[in-house]
């Protein structure tokens, strides 16, 4: 409320004279110095939070947050039996999004013809209407509620979400040319368009790439669309029903692709401190690269990252199995391993299940139907505090295989779980049935008082004639000689040592075959803070890894030393050293802001002994409205110059508007936020910005998670004032998100308001623009301090309860200055 508005209103409670709070407010106007006396309307102030009879457009909050996925239409009807007193009616389709027990639902009351709740029956629920703030406050016992933390809600308050499209993207290009004059050019592209419909996500996966190499002269293409399928969540069930092409993701078995239908328990819709933990892919790039994610043939993710370690935190939990890592050095080199996406132990709160199910056919990327009819089922049933039951099993007509085991809770020592699996397999051309078994151990377990845990080790040994649906597929349709697996485990933990500024990351898998020689990878990390002849917060870091694929080694050992200079710089020294290569290299980063950062390199390399060759490379990454970039070169003397460029976004479009956006889950959850109009609004610490049209959308937003997004005040231009600049979410996956900010842009100026009479509009009188926001409230003598107007807007005058007559804003608008607007009278 602006500064003349505050002092009005402070004068009306000056003249106010009551004995109850519950009782109507008497004004004694005498004490009021206004020029007509009888020209005052004051009516809605004559009662506490007196609300005029109407349809208010509001934002309904309870216990201060928002359950509502858009604004509603609140209606305020005037009470019969009280004078000058009006009744809020509380929408009855709201009253599921309120998360009342079934107890507390049970008592609630409707009137109306039944369009309005009554929660009399609920004592200390209250409802509150703010029309000045456009905001419908509902205040409930705890005791009324359903199970709620700080971070999730009841599915009863999620919301599905608004029709509409998206597009998102992935484009990662580079070219380089050797001294030698040779040259090649390479591109990729990937992502997911999807339709939203109701609670309905229709997605389509696409992948497509080009190489080119002037050695050959040749130029190949290729783009396809590896995956169509259609997916939406069932709240009660705490499931997600999945139609079309899918992969068979399991806790049990391995994963294989398929078409058909699947039901599967999504622990994402369970509260935060009961659901696992995301896969993370990890490695050293010896010079700036492209990193590619893929299972079976599928790209689930791809980006550029720096010269260096790298880490990759931000892939879908829904993600399981076996991830294939494919690092595209600058230099046209490669490095390929294998990530094993480990399950913590298998344990279920008690008195509840978890389930999948599928059914379907095997099928290819060229969308070919490719084997037997099959269906599955696993399980797992908490028994008892401390116990989980859990099994499964895969059928088709020549292959079964079932497993069961136990999951135990052993507090202080962890959680721990152990499995068998039988599989029966008949190939074609093969006497006899392979019968085998294969049996797993798993433990996890975080040591607080030490701070540090280990995230996952296991262990699993199978017999020489077990076969996974996968291993059946491939022998019998595919015709590949498979490897028969023995032995694998792994393990993966970490350890801080807070007093030293110390921690450690460590993984290890070795698998071993039957059939061929076994396999090795790991990784280990070691950083630390330190001083330094008064420099502060140094950061040491020194990474090992080796990665073995198709009995291929990639060793790599990577040091870096970083020393802080203030305002997001920082000077370094890397050394790295991978298969008979020794590089090192001096750079300069510099963190500009929230968007863009850049780091610079300069050094020498030794190749395997050879004559030592100088280098300088660099990599730029800036994150716009649109889209994410990034930029990379490299020079290696006698050696490649290459130059790479990278762009993650997507296109969102609905009813409500559309926005180019940067990059979030490929075709994953979003929120589309409106600022009324108003481009150039900052949102979420300045990391998106509205476009023309004031549309923006936020990418990263997690599914089932409650989530605040904010306005960004501190960066907001001066000609803007926010009314509400805070928006909650709680969005189901896959969901388009809609919420609107309450903003005013406009000048502000004082005027005098004159009817064609030459009299001015009672005291007390509103003014409000033509999306009924109140702009002022009109004092003695016509005055009105407005706010957020424009040149040529049409303003309304309210009073009695209804506009009384109309003004309209000179063009161009001169202010400062005080105005002097005729009130012409609506006809």
């Amino acid at each position: 409320m602006n500064g003349i508005n505050k002092i009005t209103m402070a004068i009306f409670i000056s003249l106010l004279g009551f004995s109850k709070l519950s009782q109507a407010i008497e004004f004694n106007l005498d004490v009021l110095d206004a020029e007509d006396r009888n020209n005052v309307d004051l009516s809605r102030f004559s009662r506490l939070g007196y609300v005029m009879p109407g349809n208010y457009i509001m934002a309904v909050y309870l216990n201060e947050q928002n359950i509502a996925d858009r604004e509603q239409t609140i209606p305020f009807y005037a009470d019969t039996n009280v004078a000058n007193t009006t009744k809020l009616c509380f929408p009855a389709a709201l009253v599921n999004r309120l998360g009342l027990t079934e107890e507390a639902a049970s008592k609630v009351i409707f009137w109306h013809q039944k369009e309005c709740a009554d929660f009399s029956a609920l004592p200390g629920l209250t409802l509150k209407g703010d029309i000045a703030s456009g905001t419908l406050y509902v205040s409930a016992p705890q005791v009324f509620l359903e199970y709620s933390d700080p971070n999730w809600l009841p599915s009863s308050r999620w919301d599905n979400g608004i029709p509409g499209i998206l597009l998102d993207y992935s484009l990662n290009a580079a070219t380089s040319k050797s001294h030698q004059g040779e040259s090649s050019r390479n591109a990729s592209l990937s992502g997911t368009a999807g339709v939203n419909i109701g609670s309905w996500r229709l997605r389509g996966d696409y992948q497509g790439n080009y190489e080119f190499s002037s050695a050959t002269r040749q130029a190949q293409r290729r783009f396809d669309w590896s995956r169509w399928y259609a997916y939406r969540a069932l709240p009660r069930l705490n499931a997600t029903l999945t139609l079309g092409e899918n992969y068979f993701y399991s806790d049990i078995f391995d994963s294989f692709r398929f078409t058909g239908v699947g039901l599967a328990s999504d622990e994402r819709m369970l509260p935060p401190n009961l659901r696992g933990y995301a896969p993370e892919v990890r490695g050293i790039a010896k010079t700036n690269a492209t990193v590619t994610v893929s299972q079976q043939g599928r790209v689930i993710y791809e980006t550029t990252v720096a010269s260096g370690p790298f880490r990759i935190r931000d892939l879908n939990r829904a993600v399981s199995g076996r991830l294939d890592v494919l690092v595209n050095e600058q230099d046209g080199t490669q490095q390929t391993f294998a990530v094993d996406t480990a399950n913590v132990p298998y344990l279920t709160r008690p008195g509840t299940v978890r389930y999948k199910t599928a059914v379907g056919r095997p099928s290819t990327y060229q969308h070919h139907i490719d084997g037997p009819l099959f269906a599955s089922g696993e399980f797992s049933w908490g028994v008892a505090n401390n116990w989980s039951l859990y099994g499964g099993a895969v059928g088709a007509n020549d292959y079964q295989a079932v497993s069961v085991g136990l999951g135990r809770n052993l507090f202080m020592l962890g959680a721990l779980s152990a499995d068998v699996t039988q599989s029966t397999a008949r190939l074609p051309g093969q006497e006899g049935t392979k019968k085998g078994k294969s049996y797993r151990l798993s433990y996890s377990k975080r040591f607080d008082e030490f701070d540090s845990e280990v995230t996952f080790a296991g262990y699993r040994f199978s017999e020489r004639d077990f076969m996974s649906m996968g291993q059946y597929l491939d022998s019998r349709f595919g015709g590949n000689a498979i490897a028969h697996s023995k032995e694998m485990y792994t393990i993966t933990a970490n350890k801080s040592f807070t007093a030293a500024r110390l921690s450690l990351y460590t993984t290890y898998t070795h698998q071993s075959y039957w059939d061929r020689q076994p396999e090795d990878s790991y990784s280990l990390s070691v950083s630390r803070y330190f001083d330094f002849m008064g420099h502060k917060d140094l950061s040491l870091n020194v990474s090992a890894s080796r990665s073995q694929y198709q009995q291929r080694y990639n060793d790599a050992v990577f040091v870096s030393l970083s020393v802080p200079l203030g305002s997001g710089q920082n000077l370094g020294y890397s050394g790295q050293s991978s298969n008979n290569r020794l590089s090192q290299a001096l750079s300069y980063s510099n963190n500009v802001d929230i968007n863009n950062n850049y780091r610079i390199a300069a050094g020498v390399n030794n190749l395997g002994g050879q004559q030592t060759a100088s280098q300088v490379n660099g990599f730029y990454t800036h994150r716009g409205d649109n889209s994410e970039i990034s930029l990379n070169a490299a020079y290696v003397q006698n050696g490649t110059t290459s130059a790479g460029f990278s762009m993650q976004g997507g296109l969102t479009a609905t009813a409500k508007g559309a926005a180019l956006h940067p990059a979030g889950t490929n075709g994953g959850t979003r929120l589309m936020l409106s600022t009324e109009g108003i481009a150039g609004v900052p949102i979420e610490g300045d990391a998106v910005r509205s476009n023309r049209f004031g549309i923006a959308v936020l990418a990263n937003v997690n599914s089932y998670y409650r989530t605040d997004t904010r306005v960004d005040i501190n960066q907001l231009a001066d000609d803007v004032e926010v009314s509400k600049g805070v928006v909650e979410s709680t969005l189901t996956e896959g969901a388009i998100g809609y919420r609107r900010f309450s903003l005013l842009k406009g000048e502000k100026a004082l005027a005098v308001i004159v009817m064609p009479d030459g009299k001015h509009p009672p005291f007390g009188a509103s003014v409000v623009n033509p999306q009924g926001r109140e702009l002022a409230i009109i004092s003695d003598g016509g005055l009105a301090y407005l706010s957020g107007i424009t040149a040529g807007e049409s303003l309304s005058v309210k009073w009695n309860g209804a506009k009384g007559c109309q003004v309209s804003l000179p063009n161009p608008l001169l202010v400062p200055g005080n105005l002097l607007l005729p009130c012409h009278t609506i006809k």
